[in-house]
């Protein structure tokens, strides 16, 4: 089962790279970008409501709203910024630049987020091992990039 939490991620790389060519065309196809966003966006709440559909899960209560932070529901503006920069830039750089510039900023921000326990996140220090694993990766990240 502990290989499952290794495999997803990897598929989920797949997909937001399969995700972001995808919605290159569609940017090209209608020559709007923010409107493609939107579009995907679209989509993936049809898929979602249709998931909750047959999710045999209860919905919270609505009294458990008020308790929330409100920063808490900025996931998905965070993923429209995403897919609206991968959409943006990925038939102008291709799908390999743009990705390891993403990975060298998820990976820096998620050693951050780790090493001062963040967002929740069970704090786990950042260590020499750790920062030359980002300098390798931002090193990668030029080389990839370099013309």
């Amino acid at each position: 089962m502990k290989a499952l939490f290794y495999l997803l991620p990897v598929l989920a790389g797949i997909a937001m790279t399969v995700q972001s060519g995808i919605n290159g065309q569609l940017r090209s196809a209608i020559q709007h970008p923010l409107f493609a966003a939107f579009i995907s966006f679209g989509s993936g709440t049809i898929a979602l409501v249709i998931i909750l559909f047959f999710y045999r899960q209860n919905l919270p209560d609505p009294a458990v709203w008020s308790s929330i932070s409100w920063y808490k529901f900025l996931g998905g503006t965070l993923g429209v910024f995403v897919v609206f920069v991968t959409l943006f830039s990925v038939q102008e750089i291709g799908a390999a630049n743009m990705f390891v510039l993403i990975v060298a900023g998820q990976l820096t921000a998620a050693v951050i987020l780790d090493h001062f326990g963040i967002l929740g996140m069970k704090p786990n220090p950042a260590n020499l091992q750790k920062m030359l694993g980002i300098v390798l990766l931002l090193a990668g990240a030029y080389l990839v990039n370099k013309k």
